[in-house]
Parts: structure tokens; C-alpha cells; sequence
């Protein structure tokens, strides 16, 4: 059965679901900053999916940059997989610009997190309806 660990449920919002994974947003208003949580038990490695599992999370994962860089007008669309402080396989995609608050450094804990006002996740919500497809199940508000 699939848990969500528990520090990605502390620092994130989650927005719903594509086919695998399910979507997370980091609660750092400074940053367009998603993440891709597969929705399998106790896996922490890209390569203990299944085959198809590996090829759907890269379809997630570049289908997800695409659209969010025309959406968030990116200078640069961050992916990436590390997990050294949350085992649970997830995939960052985050959006960047050469006047956030990091650039050009990582966003890892170069500033304080700002977390979202209900306005500010309201506008989000509301681009990223316009934008994912049918194949995305948005969470309950």
C-alpha cells in the first residue's frame, strides 16, 4: 500500500494525480517548485519500477517541465531525482528564473520557505487547471 513519507506530507500540498504519480506542490511560494511522488510501496530507486513504471515517470515528469515552463515563464526547468534526505522515490521539477531568490544555486536551503497564501494557491490551482491535461485528477480542495 502506498504511504507518502512523512516529510513530503509535512512540506508539501498535494494537488492530485497523474497515472503513477501523484503531485505534489513544496510550500515555498518563492518557487514554482513541484514534485512527482509514484504512487508504488518501497521503492526509493528509479530502477526498481517496473520498466514501463520508469518510462511513465519520465512522460510525468518531461510532459509536467513542459508545460509549467510556458506556464511559469521559466528561464530554466530544474528535474531531478536525489533522495538523500527523503528515501521515497520522488522527482523535483522546478520552475526557475534568473531573479528567484537562488539563482543560480539550488533551491535547497538557500532562503527561508514563504509558504503559500490561500489566495496565492487559489491562482495556482486555478493556472494548472487550464493546463494539465485530462489525464491529471486534481485532489479535493
Amino acid at each position: 500500500m502506498f504511504v507518502l513519507d512523512s516529510r513530503l506530507q509535512q512540506d508539501t500540498i498535494a494537488l492530485g494525480d497523474f497515472a503513477l504519480s501523484r503531485l505534489l506542490l513544496m510550500n515555498d511560494a518563492q518557487f514554482p517548485w513541484f514534485i512527482l511522488v509514484p504512487r508504488r510501496e518501497d521503492v526509493s530507486e528509479i530502477f526498481q519500477l517496473a520498466p514501463e513504471e520508469q518510462q511513465m515517470l519520465w512522460r510525468e515528469a518531461t510532459g509536467l517541465a513542459e508545460v509549467l515552463k510556458d506556464t511559469f515563464k521559466a528561464d530554466k526547468m530544474n528535474v531531478a531525482n536525489l533522495g538523500n534526505v527523503v528515501s521515497q522515490l520522488h522527482m523535483h521539477v522546478i520552475v526557475r528564473r534568473r531573479d528567484d531568490a537562488a539563482w543560480p544555486g539550488p533551491v535547497w536551503g538557500k532562503v527561508t520557505p514563504r509558504p503559500y497564501t490561500a489566495d496565492e494557491l487559489q491562482v495556482l490551482r486555478a493556472k494548472l487547471r487550464m493546463v494539465l491535461g485530462d489525464d491529471f485528477r486534481f485532489e479535493q480542495e
